[in-house]
């Protein structure tokens, strides 16, 4: 298993429970649910490629200085 899976394993639970914390329903129409919830999904998949990316490409370099 590559360590970008694991990282990917580990880093969208993260997000997704961190995203949740944030209270933007007020910038939705009363009533949409659905695309709160589906604006809620996409930002914690589009951080968790972020931070993933930058943890891997941290342990990369970091291999490479030693």
């Amino acid at each position: 298993m590559s360590i970008k899976l694991i990282l990917y394993i580990l880093i969208i639970p993260l997000m997704m429970w961190t995203v949740l914390s944030l209270n933007i329903e007020k910038y939705f129409k009363k009533g949409s649910i659905n695309q709160i919830k589906i604006f809620y999904f996409v930002l914690s998949i589009i951080l968790s490629y972020l931070l993933v990316n930058f943890l891997y490409d941290f342990y990369e370099v970091s291999k490479i200085i030693k």
